[in-house]
């Protein structure tokens, strides 16, 4: 141990020499030296594995690797260890009297040198998960003299990749995760993990938050900041984490997931007036934990209610504040437009109290994963906001599972800017498209700036529960997308003898097919080749592994399955198309948080932008996305009328009900009918059936039917409609203490 001190010091003190000369790592196939590792950790062993590995691929020698080595190194040698100055993954490259050094500011330092050793001076180049290329192969590998230092922009750098499958494309590009820092895994809405509201809600729901007058325990109820009894039972329960889980000193202790339901009491709304913003309550509450625990930082959300910072009271160092720019939409920076500017604002009034920020960025359309995303023009400008504002760690939540939009790239880019984001990042495109898609890459290089100039054109906002409907007059009008396809033809010609490129390019054509899906079912007229695109992008998305199209993992073989029987043309249609709807005006008390409609038995204007009786009878279905087709009901009943114009025949009612818990949209507690003719009118009824809903907390998107249906047909004109509606969230959901709503688009008369 004290000779590798003595050496450790040596090269520090070597290293204040001139440096000069070449180093000669393989000569003639065969390794001119040794890789020398002065510790034998995991982070090191990666290091000369990678340095091993690469350095065979293109010259066909081993290098033997050997550790904890108390001799001095001789030319030809690499070593792997000691110190420098470039900070937390940084590291340093030098060469010295024929030997390289390689050194760490810390953490995986010596990887990140090793990668970029091999990229800059081997050319070995990393592109996607288990793709990467060599510049050429060569019996022998000389190293120019080098000294070159580099730390990263963020000394943690997250996304998500499905290239993280290939664990060296991970450790090449320095991308980190969650579980590496965090203890426990604990970085995000964990005060139910830390006060689980099962075990402690029943005997204590005074440590949960009053909302409407009542205390709300439920697994994503916030906390009441203001009692101390809360303050102990977290250290209690941190106490036991920690005895845990030792050796990582980071741990999030941050609101649940969802939208204001902060604690309305007394107490805790003084410190939000106090404070002039609700982050007020949290951050004291943060504060305390830090001197509580100095040797630990916390990690907390600035994330919807709390994303405003507080006047008064400022983080202490150890206190990591986790900003999240949700609400901005995504067509233009966060500078230019109207929704960015108001996180700006947020983002610089953090930066002035706190120098240990770390921002969440988005990217992704969670809705519609397998859909165009055309935000490339904004990444740069963005996060080089971030970094000028006290950002130290970043995740960029992308679009990045298998057939997202330009997944790969997105990755590659991201991983660039996350070390330089002053780099070129048009060289860097160039490179990654040249290389990711060969002789296709000019017209992939159109394609994707064609559609990011027409969004721009457009003046439609793109935001990340987006619907590629939105955009079916925009970016991807009928038009354009001829373009596109005519773009991709020439694409997969160009590399029709190369499987690996037709895959990329296949890959990268299923958000634009998924989209002409999408659009065509919108329309009364099917396209006639509608068959043929529905199985080419279910092969393809089986082929290459797509394995879901939205965050709530509906996969792309359900989705085919349910596009035929939901969304081609019928065979029998309903009775009740074209019908006319007639909303009623009922009594009956209102839930707070609902909006004000008149008939009170009619839709809220919430969620859809125009919420239209037509919806509800016009042959065409909605989809994943609750911003088009849908009418929704919030915290009330809905009572209608369909007037199918004269007396009809049926023996089937049924309506099309949306479940989306992530946005708040639940199936009703059931529903009854009821029938006229035409010459009873609409003052005497009879009942012809009803439905009833269990209560469904899979996140999974669905279309479930209301349905009643009667041995033998009856015949009326007139159907009366009530939906007898949730009222608040349940405990267990994220508007616990909330309206919530019921969405529906169909009548079918059978």
């Amino acid at each position: 141990m004290l000779m590798k001190r003595i050496f450790t010091f040596a090269i520090a003190l070597t290293l204040l020499l001139p440096l000069f000369g070449e180093v000669v790592i393989v000569k003639k196939g065969k390794p001119a030296g040794r890789i020398l590792c002065l510790e034998d950790n995991s982070v090191t062993k990666d290091a000369a594995g990678l340095l091993q590995r690469f350095v065979h691929e293109v010259s066909g020698a081993f290098i033997p690797v050997i550790y904890d080595n108390n001799g001095k190194p001789v030319r030809g040698d690499v070593v792997i260890g000691g110190t420098c100055d470039a900070g937390e993954d940084g590291f340093r490259i030098v060469t010295q009297d024929g030997v390289l050094y390689i050194m760490s500011g810390g953490d995986k330092g010596v990887i990140h040198g090793v990668a970029r050793l091999l990229e800059d001076y081997v050319g070995v180049h990393y592109y996607a998960t288990r793709f990467y290329k060599i510049d050429e192969h060569r019996k022998n590998i000389v190293l120019p003299e080098i000294d070159r230092m580099v730390t990263p922009a963020f000394r943690y750098r997250q996304t998500q990749s499905y290239a993280f499958e290939d664990p060296v494309f991970k450790m090449w590009f320095g991308w980190e995760q969650p579980q590496e820092i965090f203890i426990g895994n604990m970085w995000v809405h964990t005060f139910n993990r830390i006060l689980p509201s099962r075990r402690f809600g029943k005997e204590h729901p005074e440590y949960y938050a009053l909302l409407n007058g009542e205390r709300m325990p439920g697994d994503h109820s916030q906390w009441c900041l203001s009692n101390p009894d809360v303050f102990d039972a977290c250290c209690r329960q941190l106490d036991s984490i920690f005895a845990a889980n030792p050796g990582l000193d980071m741990i999030s202790v941050s609101q649940n997931d969802g939208n204001d339901t902060y604690c309305h009491c007394d107490k805790c709304m003084k410190i939000y007036e106090e404070e002039g913003a609700i982050s007020g309550a949290y951050i004291r509450f943060m504060n305390k934990l830090a001197e509580r625990y100095p040797d630990k930082q916390f990690s907390t959300l600035a994330y919807l209610f709390t994303y405003q910072p507080p006047k008064k009271v400022k983080p202490l160092p150890n206190v990591n504040i986790m900003l999240c720019d949700i609400d901005c939409k995504r067509e233009a920076t966060l500078t230019d437009n109207e929704s960015g500017q108001l996180f700006v604002e947020a983002m610089k009034g953090w930066s002035e109290i706190s120098d240990n920020i770390f921002v969440w960025d988005y990217g992704i359309n969670f809705d519609n994963q397998v859909s165009p995303f055309p935000n490339f023009h904004i990444m740069q400008p963005n996060i080089q906001l971030f970094k000028q504002n006290n950002t130290t760690m970043h995740f960029s939540q992308n679009n990045a599972i298998r057939g997202t939009d330009f997944a790969e790239m997105r990755t590659y880019m991201l991983a660039n800017l996350m070390w330089n984001p002053y780099c070129d990042l048009d060289s860097v495109k160039r490179v990654f498209m040249d290389a990711f898609y060969g002789a296709a890459a000019p017209y992939i290089k159109e394609y994707q700036d064609m559609m990011e100039g027409a969004l721009i054109a457009s003046h439609k906002q793109l935001w990340i529960y987006d619907s590629p409907i939105t955009h079916k007059d925009g970016f991807l009008c009928p038009a354009l997308i001829k373009i596109y396809d005519q773009l991709f033809d020439k694409a997969l010609e160009a590399v029709r003898n190369d499987s690996a490129l037709t895959a990329h390019v296949r890959m990268s054509r299923l958000p634009l097919m998924y989209s002409k899906l999408e659009i065509a079912r919108t329309s009364a007229e099917t396209p006639a080749d509608i068959s043929e695109q529905l199985r080419l992008f279910e092969q393809w998305t089986k082929q290459y592994n797509v394995q879901y199209l939205n965050e709530r993992a509906n996969t792309p073989a359900d989705y085919c399955a349910l596009y035929r029987r939901r969304y081609m043309p019928a065979e029998v249609p309903s009775k009740a198309l074209g019908a006319k709807i007639i909303y009623l005006d009922v009594p009956g008390l209102k839930v707070k948080g609902a909006y004000d409609v008149s008939p009170l038995g009619a839709p809220d204007k919430g969620y859809q932008p125009i919420a239209y009786a037509g919806a509800l009878t016009d042959g065409l279905y909605g989809g994943t996305t609750f911003v088009e087709s849908w009418v929704g009901w919030l915290g009330r009943d809905a009572d209608f009328i369909v007037d199918l114009g004269r007396d009809t025949s049926f023996s089937r009612i049924e309506i099309d009900f949306l479940h989306q818990l992530g946005a708040w949209i639940m199936l009703p507690k059931g529903g009854t009918y009821q029938i006229a003719t035409e010459a009873d009118g609409m003052g005497n009824w009879k009942d012809f059936g009803s439905y009833t809903f269990a209560e469904d907390r899979d996140m999974q998107v669905k279309f479930v039917l209301g349905k009643a249906e009667t041995p033998e047909p009856v015949h009326a004109r007139y159907i009366k409609v009530h939906i007898d509606g949730l009222g608040f969230c349940p405990d267990w959901h994220y508007g616990v203490g909330y309206a919530g709503w019921f969405f529906l688009d169909e009548i079918n008369v059978y």
